[in-house]
């Protein structure tokens, strides 16, 4: 198992001294941001591509994963896989289609995925879920020739939030390019152990995220150590199964303290004997 952090939480920064400073703490691997402040497709070019696998050469890190959540600094929630209109709706597709060309551009394997997003007043879940899949079918026929991964990622108050919902989606859109990224924090806030429930999707799992959460689960991505999770539990269970690929800590709301943070998380792992 080896440990890389996110680059969401260094904004600040640009993703050169973000892969510097990760690689200074000790980090493993650095999941790049492709969108917001940093590598957004729209507005990187062969040059910045070729200074970021630079800069990886330089330092030695690897890339755990893209996180391709963030078509703007705002652009988290909307547009969605399940905005009403179509148009709309097909901004989120578009970008998603170009982050997949871009994680290729850079070599990564994998890129991370908005669950869908909210689900709008006047529709049913249902709705959403096949809206979701027809989205994600025009996701897969670049992914797959590509062979970069298309990880969706459950999360609190968007369409899928649960172990079983990603299931539902997976066995819906029926793709070896789509898998899960398995974020700890996210499935303890909506009520599961991430402990238990890494077995249920540990063969659709190639990467995972670790936060810790407050006691009253709300979503709020909190140092290591300073919330209620039992992130020692979590990541036995990860390395029960075998796993060797990368778990990428995603501290975001940090981003004032972005190496602070980065370098007390390397720290508590040391800690706790995982580093």
């Amino acid at each position: 198992m080896q440990f890389a952090f996110s680059a969401n939480a260094f904004q600040a920064y640009d993703p050169l001294e973000t892969v510097e400073i990760l690689a200074d703490i000790g980090y493993d691997g650095v999941e790049l941001l492709l969108g917001a402040s940093h590598l957004h497709p729209a507005e990187t070019d062969r040059a910045d591509v070729a200074a970021v696998e630079n800069v990886l050469d330089d330092t030695g890190l690897e890339i755990s994963n893209c996180n391709a959540f963030m078509m703007t600094a705002e652009g988290f929630q909307h547009p969605s896989y399940v905005e009403t209109d179509p148009q709309y709706r097909q901004q989120r597709i578009d970008y998603t289609h170009e982050s997949l060309r871009l994680a290729d551009a850079i070599g990564a394997d994998s890129i991370s995925i908005q669950p869908g997003g909210p689900v709008p007043a006047d529709r049913s879940s249902e709705w959403a879920m096949e809206t979701f899949k027809e989205s994600m079918r025009s996701i897969v026929q670049i992914a797959e020739p590509l062979d970069v991964d298309v990880l969706i990622e459950p999360e609190p108050d968007l369409l899928i939030e649960t172990t079983d919902q990603y299931l539902d989606i997976a066995d819906r859109v029926d793709s070896e390019a789509v898998g899960c990224n398995f974020d700890a924090g996210h499935l303890f806030c909506v009520g599961e152990d991430p402990a238990e429930a890494v077995g249920r999707v540990v063969d659709q799992t190639p990467h995972y995220h670790v936060e810790d959460i407050p006691a009253d689960r709300t979503h709020e991505h909190t140092q290591l150590g300073d919330g209620a999770m039992d992130i020692d539990g979590f990541l036995e269970a990860v390395e029960e199964t075998g796993y060797d690929g990368f778990v990428t800590v995603e501290l975001y709301p940090y981003q004032e303290t972005a190496a602070e943070t980065a370098r007390e998380a390397y720290e508590y792992l040391d800690e706790h004997g995982w580093i």
